[in-house]
């Protein structure tokens, strides 16, 4: 088995090494951690016999894993915790949240010989997967260490099902050696089934998201975005409307940028200012260009930022000059723009805070939908597309509570908008009946937990 596992990755890597190569020099992508993907790792607090090993694949899988990591500090405080990544923005996002008190590293690549020096130099008590990321050899490995693997916030979307059934046999074996699987929803618990879980070893423990969203209208630092972008009065009032598109898909923006064109050619929506937040940054100089050829001038919050860093490490020292400095880093940009492309890492959930509506990307475009709960969470009325099958549960819960607005197309998005702009009163409904669905359905992170117990031995 392993052999014909490992021979097919090795014909997978002989097609995708040129596109690995193309990103790595264009993009600046996959340059780091590779000796984590070729298995050497080394655990940060060796001498702790126990280990957990979690791996969350990138950003959203980092974000939903707070709140397990931190009430398995709690519960099992002898116990090291090592968490893996796959993407770069998973990892940097990990180190920045993880990093301090635990080892973060890159995920191994599945060839057996790699995993094999990966499972020996971390020696996992317990395995637990972030919402899928099987992997064959990965699960192999830890069957015949008798090694527990759980996947945790399971979920199988349509697209996801779809492949595995078109392996079904390669996928069963795999998802039988699963110790446990906690699924998000009875639906999710049955495609777990139906490609191979044990029957008996499938429960449904909900989201986790719901637990890691803060329900809140404050966020740290919002407040000097708002001043850095110049959206408050001197009383910290909101002076104008921002509509905020974030984790935008190609191809969605050139919707965006139009739908915003017509919204300020109305008298009562010239004051609406836009935000957009593509989802991917090596498309943030294709998405500054495409703003700019649509004729609208152009901030890039990236410049705001460097220009905010580099008076302090002048002025460094001198602690007289530090409200000078503040002055200086909040009106360099003070004048009014329309158009902000958010190209940093890390700053969503502030232009989220901001927003008066959020448009969640991905989902006027075929590409499956972004993460609607965090929008939800901090009170903001939030619009999404059709395109939503990898949050399909949150979706419907939302939906269900009138608590988001699904649009169709292009003139479905502005209708939406022109309604929630001119009738205060009902996105407020919407936002407030947000807030709602996020504490009806939090909860999972302590069954999570408490299925996780069954499996270790303090």
């Amino acid at each position: 088995m392993r052999f014909i596992i490992d021979s097919v990755y090795l014909l997978l890597a002989a097609a995708i090494t040129p596109t690995v190569l193309y990103r790595m020099a264009r993009y600046k992508r996959y340059r780091s951690g590779w000796p984590n993907r070729f298995g050497k790792i080394a655990r940060k607090d060796p001498a702790l016999k126990k280990c957990i090993w979690l791996h969350a694949v990138s950003l959203g899988e980092v974000n939903a894993a707070r709140s397990i990591v931190k009430e398995l500090e709690k519960r099992f405080p002898n116990f090291e915790i090592v968490i893996s990544v796959t993407t770069d923005t998973g990892f940097a996002r990990a180190t920045t949240v993880f990093g301090q008190n635990h080892k973060v590293f890159y995920f191994p690549l599945d060839f057996s010989t790699i995993m094999r020096r990966a499972f020996r130099g971390i020696q996992p008590a317990i395995c637990i997967l972030m919402e899928l990321e099987v992997w064959p050899n990965f699960v192999l490995i830890a069957d015949k260490l008798k090694t527990p693997v759980v996947v945790v916030n399971g979920r199988l979307t349509n697209r996801s099902f779809s492949r595995y059934k078109k392996i079904k046999s390669l996928a069963k074996e795999m998802f039988k050696r699963l110790s446990l699987v906690l699924a998000q929803t009875d639906e999710y618990a049955q495609r777990f089934i139906e490609i191979g879980c044990r029957p008996q070893r499938v429960s449904v423990t909900g989201s986790l998201k719901y637990d890691t969203a803060q329900i809140t209208d404050k966020v740290d630092g919002a407040d000097t975005l708002a001043e850095q972008l110049n959206l408050r009065t001197q009383n910290s009032k909101l002076k104008t409307r921002l509509w905020v598109a974030g984790a935008t898909g190609p191809g969605e923006e050139e919707i965006i940028l139009d739908v915003y064109k017509q919204l300020i050619e109305q008298k009562q929506f010239e004051d609406l200012r836009l935000a957009i937040v593509p989802r991917k940054p090596e498309r943030f100089n294709e998405v500054a260009d495409l703003i700019k050829r649509d004729g609208f001038e152009l901030i890039r919050y990236s410049e705001i930022k460097k220009n905010a860093t580099e008076p302090r490490q002048l002025w460094s020292g001198n602690p007289q000059s530090t409200e000078d400095t503040e002055k200086k880093i909040i009106n360099h940009n003070s004048s009014i723009i329309n158009v902000i492309l958010g190209d940093t890492m890390g700053d969503l959930r502030k232009f989220y805070s901001l927003a008066s509506i959020i448009f969640a990307g991905r989902s006027l475009v075929p590409m499956g939908g972004s993460d609607i709960i965090e929008a939800a969470a901090l009170g903001k009325c939030t619009i999404f597309g059709p395109s939503i099958h990898n949050f399909q549960q949150t979706a419907d819960a939302i939906l269900a509570a009138q608590a988001g607005i699904m649009v169709k197309d292009k003139q479905d998005l502005l209708d939406t908008m022109q309604k929630c702009l001119a009738e205060p009163s009902f996105t407020e409904k919407i936002a407030h009946n947000g807030q709602n669905v996020i504490r009806e359905n939090q909860g999972a992170t302590k069954k999570t937990i408490d299925q996780i117990a069954t499996l270790l031995d303090d």
